[in-house]
């Protein structure tokens, strides 16, 4: 019965008609409902006014890049924040430069400004000029960071976002900061599930973490009320515990701030992370490419632009004697002022150059001297298998480095370490802080890796993406996040993250356990991607792409984990593997097959089987896709004139069909019949053994396609 008094009170608040009132703004005369009380009460008059001409600069400047827009000069891309003034300001404000940890998202030009970027940088930004701070002019316009201070250069994906800032939320905690990781979105962001994922880890985590909603009731076109059940977003999250929820009118500076400091302060004492979500309007489009009036009523239009927190913030400032009109207009001239100087400044700035496209695609591996990456094996020499190599190199890499972290599903379950067991003992010499448990969210553990790194460069993170690659599509939004992340901000930023996965067949593991996916993760630049199939390769893949800066995706073939004949002795402790290097496996004249992982083992017995038929096959193990080899490819089939691309992927748009592109374009004078490849067929994989047999790659396959390729 109380709800329902309170409902109707609410209601009966909502039909009451707002007093109207008329103000002159730039020359103009506008009807404005005085809705918003603008509670002053504990701010100086120095602060409040400083505040408006801030929010009026922010506005004006908006209207500059909707200028731009109409002159064709750039900012081609634009979202106005008319309607969220309040929050943007506040929580600009209440960010610490240098120290904080800023994610904005595309409508916050004026969160930013505020919080630390000039009007240069902002219009350096629009025009996508080559000095703009964000990253060049590599990302969209109106996607403001400035990673100096702290300011993220953050996804247009919508709450894609959310999931770094729980990542480096992770970091603080774990390094014992006092930072604050803050996310700013619109409320449709809220509808993604990676969003949920992020505020399950910050809740359960306890993070350092502020959850910034600006819910205008649009994502788009698509009303709030087909978007989620709950008016009140925050109202979906009530369930979460030690989330601190703070409701506020994000038109209003002063009732945003109070919001913002009542949940910095939550965060501050350590209970937990906070949630503020502020009551907006989107006063024009959702952006220069979205024309609203098909989808809003004008008498919609009207009442937002009543509410305008500019013009509520000006009547007030007047009203209550705290300036003038004429101070306003000063202020209000100032502000036009500054923003043609800093356009005529950045107008004349060099447009983004496109020739050195090439340049931040990923950072530089580290240096390994040639001797590093050779040994002599001898047949005294202790051996490993292909899972005692990875849980060596892990563990030595650990030692060697305290800044490095694992993390992943089952990885820490007290003496289940890993469902196949590459972990094993980590989590009892490293212990819980290092190595632990995610939860079953593949795009909340790359997304949280990707945070966290953000941290500090010296930081490395080792992740398994998915208990088996077959499970990883979901964190292929974050993959592709990371692959980016350099480039885009022009090399301002690296996610230092390995990415671990089981990887391949012949387990009887059917449809989810068989899977090979390095075809999709060599077509993202940006990352690297390798397939070890000995146990010594596994050393010196692991720590190269551990100690070195960037992404590499580094495939397991589980088969091999316990296989006998990739077992290996144990590599000396300098030893390194080269991104992009490639081994011959065995030599031989008349045909050469090109091969990496479980598929090196099956060329390799197939080159013994033939060698009896008089048939000399060279096996070229490539050990790293991303980048490749194509120096050694080149070299050996000069040598022998024939070639044979054997891989356990499916065989259309496998890798095999790129080497056999390049080889076909670079080598053709070389070669004395066509290229072939062979690879496992183009269905699902079955679970019934006779299914696996019928459909993986087989060493009877390789033969028979090598004899065609011998006798041509």
């Amino acid at each position: 019965m109380a709800k329902n008094k309170q409902n109707k009170a609410e209601k009966g608040k909502e039909n009451q008609k707002a007093q109207r009132v008329k103000i002159i703004y730039l020359n103009k005369e506008r009807e404005i409902e005085l809705s918003s009380k603008f509670d002053f009460t504990g701010f100086d008059k120095e602060t409040i006014i400083k505040w408006y001409k801030l929010l009026n600069l922010g506005r004006r400047l908006d209207e500059k890049a909707a200028l731009y827009l109409k002159m064709a000069k750039g900012w081609s891309y634009h979202a106005p924040f008319a309607g969220h003034d309040g929050i943007q300001l506040a929580l600009g404000l209440s960010f610490r430069q240098n120290k904080d940890f800023l994610f904005p998202y595309y409508r916050d030009m004026l969160t930013t400004l505020a919080a630390g970027l000039t009007v240069e940088e902002i219009i350096l930004n629009g025009l996508s000029k080559e000095t703009d701070v964000a990253g060049g002019g590599r990302h969209m316009s109106n996607h403001f960071a400035k990673p100096p201070i702290r300011i993220q250069n953050v996804s247009s994906c919508t709450g894609n976002h959310s999931q770094h800032v729980a990542g480096t939320a992770r970091a603080i905690k774990k390094l014992n900061g006092d930072e604050i990781a803050i996310y700013s979105s619109g409320e449709s962001a809220c509808s993604e599930g990676y969003f949920w994922e992020a505020l399950n880890c910050v809740t359960l985590e306890v993070l350092p973490a502020l959850f910034v909603i600006q819910n205008n009731k649009y994502g788009i076109s698509v009303p709030l009320r087909e978007q989620t059940a709950n008016p009140i977003i925050s109202d979906n999250y009530i369930g979460f515990k030690n989330l601190k929820i703070v409701n506020c009118d994000g038109r209003d500076p002063f009732d945003s701030y109070r919001a913002i400091q009542e949940a910095i302060k939550y965060i501050q004492s350590g209970k937990g992370p906070a949630f503020v979500h502020a009551d907006c309007d989107r006063i024009g489009s959702h952006s220069n490419s979205d024309p609203h009036t098909l989808y809003r009523s004008k008498e919609e239009l009207e009442d937002v632009a009543r509410r305008d927190p500019m013009l509520q913030f000006r009547y007030h400032l007047i009203n209550r004697n705290i300036a003038t009109e004429e101070e306003l207009r000063k202020i209000e001239d100032e502000n036009k002022e500054t923003i043609f100087q800093a356009a005529d400044k950045a107008e004349a700035a060099p447009d983004a150059d496109g020739s050195t496209y090439n340049k931040f695609i990923m950072p530089e591996p580290i240096a390994i001297a040639p001797e590093q990456s050779e040994y002599e094996e001898r047949e005294s020499d202790k051996k490993i298998s292909f899972l005692e190599a990875l849980n060596s190199s892990l563990k030595e890499e650990f030692r060697l480095n305290p800044q490095t972290y694992l993390w992943g599903q089952d990885i820490a379950s007290k003496n289940k370490n890993g469902v196949f067991n590459v972990c094993k003992g980590m989590l009892k010499e490293f212990g819980n802080e290092r190595i632990f448990n995610s939860p079953i969210a593949e795009n909340n553990i790359v997304g949280t890796a990707n945070g966290f790194c953000r941290y500090r460069d010296d930081l490395r993170v080792v992740i398994e993406g998915a208990e088996f690659a077959d499970y990883f599509w979901p964190a292929m939004e974050q993959l592709i996040e990371c692959s980016h992340d350099y480039w885009r901000s022009r090399g301002q930023f690296s996610p230092n993250v390995t990415i671990r996965l089981a990887s391949g067949g012949y387990i009887q593991g059917g449809l989810y356990h068989s899977q090979n996916l390095e075809a999709v993760f060599t077509t993202l630049p940006g990352i690297r991607v390798v397939c070890p199939a000995f146990a010594d390769d596994a050393v010196g893949l692991m720590r190269n792409s551990i100690r070195s800066r960037g992404v590499t995706m580094f495939l397991e073939p589980k088969f091999l984990y316990n296989y006998k004949n990739a077992g290996t002795s144990v590599p000396p402790q300098n030893f390194i593997i080269p991104f992009g290097k490639a081994k011959v496996r065995r030599e031989g004249e008349n045909l050469t097959i090109v091969s990496y992982g479980t598929a090196v083992h099956w060329s390799l017995e197939a080159a013994n089987a033939l060698e009896k038929e008089g048939i000399s096959i060279e096996v070229v193990d490539l050990r790293s896709l991303i980048p490749w080899d194509k120096e050694a490819v080149g070299n050996s089939v000069k040598k022998t004139n024939r070639v044979l691309i054997a891989h356990e992927d499916r065989l259309t748009v496998g890798f095999g069909a790129e080497v056999s592109a390049f080889i076909s374009s670079e080598l053709f004078e070389y070669l004395d019949a066509p290229v072939k490849r062979v690879g496992s067929k183009d269905v699902p994989v079955g679970f019934a053994k006779n299914y696996e047999k019928a459909t993986l790659l087989s060493v009877e396959e390789i033969i028979q396609e090598a004899r065609i390729i011998a006798s041509y």
